[in-house]
């Protein structure tokens, strides 16, 4: 690494300064995240522990519920245990492949959710607007095919943008991130050079990944609406529906606090950059936090085996 007319040639370091003006409490604000991370761990880890032991279970709703919990997993470890390194230990540096490495990890993982949340959508659809061809529609092979395209789709996409970091960027303004974690667009704002193409990339990403999956969940909300109202039995269809209130409030949290933390990054200079990076950071602890929760209480038969578990032990 070496340094000229105020630039960083090729940093080999970032800085990661975490919650810039909270920085003298950021030790107490490592406390509920740890806690959140902690809770999303070990629910998570309990729903497939319940999934995979219950053979009743093994339908394709809780096998996707199975998908997000290592996810969130997943996506809770690649960015909690560095940021609290920076919050109690005072350890903000991270090699810049690594912080390359975990940019990847966390948009790749979250274009993942949001593709898992459209397949649970699609087969809440199914189930209550075709619910005799629900089994033969969503089959152990077609679970498994859109598991693989929801996590190929999403590496794939994230790619080129490490790709494009790593190749066209040579000189840097700054090593110091204004994060608490390496977010694409906050690497992108250190380079000294043209950052047009990784701007536009990053935008299509978002909208492709986003935009797609939020449409056909949205339709397919729509068809289930439509689809319960219409039934002659009022109780019916508020039980058909009751099945989906869980995904409702999982998909609401996710796409709310990603909407929050990507239009506020690119603008919302008007407002505090502690705002913003604390949403961005409960936008990666929240919902990992809170799906093993929401399913756990509005799934009867996860409660039911939580119950069984404990009452056993």
């Amino acid at each position: 690494m070496s340094t000229s007319n105020n630039t960083v040639f090729m940093p080999s370091v970032l800085t990661l300064i975490g919650i810039p003006g909270l920085e003298s409490v950021q030790c107490w604000i490592g406390i509920p995240f740890c806690a959140m991370y902690l809770i999303a761990v070990i629910g998570n880890s309990l729903l497939l522990i319940i999934i995979i032991s219950e053979r009743s279970l093994h339908e394709p709703m809780y096998i996707f519920l199975g998908v997000l919990g290592v996810t969130d997993i997943v996506l809770g470890t690649s960015v909690v245990p560095k940021m609290l390194g920076i919050f109690w230990l005072h350890i903000p540096e991270i090699y810049f492949d690594s912080c390359l490495l975990q940019m990847w990890l966390i948009h790749t993982f979250q274009g993942m959710e949001s593709g898992i949340l459209l397949a649970m959508a699609l087969d809440r659809y199914v189930a209550i607007c075709y619910p005799l061809r629900h089994a033969s529609i969503f089959t152990h092979q077609l679970i498994t095919q859109i598991g693989a395209v929801v996590a190929l789709r999403a590496a794939i996409l994230v790619a080129p943008c490490l790709v494009l970091i790593k190749c066209r960027f040579q000189f840097y303004h700054t090593t110091v991130i204004s994060h608490s974690y390496c977010e694409h667009m906050a690497i992108v704002k250190l380079a000294a050079e043209n950052v047009r193409v990784n701007k536009i990339y990053g935008l299509f990403v978002a909208f492709t990944v986003a935009g797609f999956d939020l449409t056909f969940i949205t339709l397919s909300y729509i068809q289930i609406f439509i689809a319960v109202f219409r039934l002659p039995q009022k109780e019916a269809g508020l039980k058909a529906f009751n099945t989906c209130i869980a995904h409702i409030c999982v998909f609401l949290q996710f796409y709310l606090l990603a909407f929050f933390s990507f239009f506020t990054h690119r603008f919302g200079s008007h407002i505090p950059p502690y705002i913003h990076i604390l949403f961005s950071s409960l936008y990666l602890l929240v919902p990992p936090f809170l799906n093993p929760l929401v399913y756990g209480a509005k799934t009867k038969q996860i409660r039911v085996r939580v119950v069984k578990m404990f009452r056993s032990q």
